[in-house]
């Protein structure tokens, strides 16, 4: 079996030591032990070493040691001279992890969340769904309901557009989805089987990631972006690659980058479109976050308008601008594409909910107040964020982004995934660089949500997250050491 690398482990040891009594060793085990019980972990995966669980977790070698003794005791580690620590399906001896335990994991009052960058909803929603009446859902109640490609009126608009951002797009060419995330899951599911080589920029979304990954396929990482956004590497490398390996596909967000926030400049798009429409690859364009981008001129017009018909999949959500319990997404595709997708959607949910797309029908009419809205409101927070860092945290660098609700921070030779695992058992929660690397790079890099605002106790006005964590951050990055 494979070695599973102490980055990735320490990722899905969510909460080890956030809480509850005991020390360090016998919570690090329980979690372990959780991990092989809930099969996130396969039966007899190699450990990482003691030593490089412990740079990861931020913890002593000690800890590490005594909680894979307690494990070896209670016959859940199999250890052999040379070949490491390996986890076993089931032990001879040991409690097994009762409600209590799990209960600890999860979040609890008083956590700081910098997990995400989703923003609170926008009062339009509230407007929209008051607006909605009983004729609304007249024409619709006349059919049953089940609409797996989405609703007609919802599929228009959506293409409407498309059409005027340049791309021609006919209704039967968009299926409406339950938030990009589910968009995402199905193109991986439908168009990528084990084993196919999928092309992915390096960093990149995290939920792409894991979803690619679960489906079993092969990341190939090349960089995006260059300095100041020229096109860099990442075409001419994809050129040299396809001259060897044929990708099943290419995943890219061209609008709004999660996690750094850049978007790909004139030239970049250029240089991208140009190899892909050359060497004839598909291409999954991923623009969740386009509709948070901070130019007064919106985000440019999609990718798919510079390649070639029926060689991309667009994925489009209202989600990150009004709310994200707004779960509606979409994908905009060839026809044959849309048909395969929503045949495999059909197993999952049937259709999304009437309702929510006659809600989004509403919020459509109204796009061009809630992207100034949302602008005004990021451009404020931004700000905000960036004189604070700039006066407690002079030393970490990060980027300007043209969009999104997050800052991509360097902390100089600082090892960030210690330094989030520190933050984590204080109470902050923050996803590392590795997080978004398919080869867990960007070791010293940490994604900061500046925009999401939290209510620290009932009846207070609403704080600042990233406030409320930096304390604990920089505290955390002082105890964490360099990158090893």
């Amino acid at each position: 079996m494979d070695r599973i690398p102490a980055t990735r482990l320490s990722r899905l040891l969510t909460g080890w030591a956030a809480d509850g009594p005991g020390a360090l060793p016998r919570l690090l085990a329980d979690a372990l032990r959780e991990l092989a019980e809930r099969g996130d972990v396969a039966p007899g995966t190699a450990l990482p070493s003691q030593r490089a669980l412990a740079s990861a977790l931020g913890v002593s070698r000690s800890t590490v040691t005594s909680a894979y003794g307690l494990l070896e005791a209670e016959g859940r580690l199999e250890s052999r001279h040379g070949s490491g620590s390996r986890l076993r399906a089931s032990g001879a001896v040991g409690e097994p992890v009762g409600e209590g335990r799990l209960a600890s994991f999860g979040t609890r009052e008083g956590v700081v969340d910098l997990s995400s960058g989703a923003l609170e909803g926008l009062p339009a929603v509230a407007d929209a769904l008051d607006s909605l009446s009983g004729r609304d859902l007249a024409a619709a109640l006349a059919d049953d309901g089940y609409l797996p490609y989405g609703l007609p009126r919802l599929r228009e608009l959506l293409a409407e557009q498309y059409r005027a951002a340049g791309l021609p797009t006919s209704p039967d060419q968009i299926l409406v989805t339950a938030g990009s995330q589910q968009a995402l899951w199905l193109i991986t599911q439908g168009l990528v089987e084990p084993g196919d080589t999928v092309v992915v920029e390096d960093p990149t979304y995290r939920g792409a990631l894991e979803a690619l990954r679960a489906r079993g396929a092969r990341l190939l990482p090349l960089p995006a972006y260059g300095a100041g956004d020229t096109p860099g590497h990442g075409p001419a490398a994809l050129a040299r690659l396809t001259g060897r390996i044929r990708p099943r596909l290419v995943y890219l967000q061209p609008a709004v980058h999660n996690p750094t926030g850049r978007a790909m400049s004139g030239p970049t798009r250029r240089a991208w479109a140009a190899v892909l429409a050359e060497r004839g690859l598909y291409t999954v364009e991923d623009n969740a976050y386009a509709e948070l981008s901070r130019s007064e001129d919106g985000a440019p017009p999609p990718l798919a308008a510079q390649l070639p018909d029926g060689t991309t999949a667009t994925i489009g959500t209202l989600s990150k601008l009004y709310w994200g319990g707004l779960r509606l997404g979409w994908i905009r595709a060839s026809r044959p594409v849309i048909h395969r997708l929503a045949e495999l959607r059909k197993s999952v949910d049937l259709s999304c909910p009437v309702v929510e797309q006659l809600l989004a029908v509403r919020l459509l009419q109204g796009l061009p107040e809630a992207r100034a809205r949302r602008r005004a409101q990021l451009r404020e927070r931004l700000a905000a964020a960036e004189r604070l860092l700039t006066a407690q945290a002079p030393h970490w660098r990060w980027e300007r982004p043209a969009g999104g609700s997050a800052l991509w921070v360097e902390l100089p030779g600082t090892d960030a995934e210690a330094t989030a695992q520190l933050a984590r058992r204080a109470g902050v929660l923050v996803v590392p660089g590795p997080a978004f690397s398919a080869v867990d790079g960007f070791r010293s890099h940490l994604r900061l949500p500046f925009a999401a605002r939290h209510d620290q106790h009932e009846g207070t006005d609403r704080h600042d997250r990233l406030a409320a964590a930096l304390p604990v951050l920089l505290h955390s990055a002082d105890r964490a050491g360099p990158v090893r």
